[in-house]
């Protein structure tokens, strides 16, 4: 008898304990009818912390107007392709500093951009590409290669660029080009770099 005694005494601590247990470390919200409050979101960047930039390359009408002109400058990073692809193009409308001159007419906007698997970059440029062109072979190709230019030397991912219009396919900004196909990139017409200082002569 003493021992069953003392074996129903033994479970009833045990039992006390674990409930204490069970309610000292369970959370406050444990049994009040509510659920969890989710976890607070992370914090948001700093204001004012500073914006990963890439150094790319643009394009302008060189001073003689016979060439392109390339043209370093600090671009937003961005991803996926698409998007960089978008901050670059953004950066190649914009009006150029004088005295070089802008290969793109004043006023073209970009609609959208899409790269493919493949490496085939589509950029559709609002109406005034054509509409407000000057006109002639030389201007049409500042026009096509500094865009094709701009993408292929500055994302790997890019091998080709076709121009649409408004939405669609375009055979021509002004009658000299075929646009009707992605093209490759093509520095012919780019102003090579300065030559390197020459060495100094050995001394006597």
């Amino acid at each position: 008898m003493a021992r069953r005694t003392a074996i129903v005494a033994v479970l009833t601590i045990a039992a006390l304990a674990v409930v204490w247990g069970v309610f000292r470390v369970a959370p406050r919200w444990v049994g009040s009818g509510r659920e969890a409050s989710p976890s607070a979101p992370a914090a948001a960047a700093a204001p004012g912390a500073p914006e990963r930039k890439i150094k790319a390359t643009i394009y302008a009408i060189a001073e003689d107007g016979l060439s392109l002109a390339g043209i370093e400058r600090e671009i937003p990073y961005a991803e996926p392709v698409d998007e960089q692809a978008r901050r670059i193009i953004d950066a190649q409308l914009a009006p150029a500093l004088p005295p070089l001159g802008s290969p793109v007419p004043g006023g073209t906007t970009l609609r959208s951009v899409f790269v493919t698997e493949r490496g085939d970059a589509f950029v559709d440029l609002s109406t005034e590409v054509t509409t407000k062109h000057p006109g002639g072979a030389l201007e049409e190709i500042f026009t096509v290669y500094a865009i094709v230019n701009a993408l292929t030397e500055n994302l790997p991912a890019v091998l080709r660029v076709q121009i649409l219009v408004n939405g669609r396919e375009a055979d021509t900004l002004a009658g000299h080009l075929d646009l009707r196909r992605p093209l490759q990139k093509n520095l012919k017409w780019l102003t090579p770099p300065p030559a390197p200082d020459a060495p100094a002569p050995p001394a006597p």
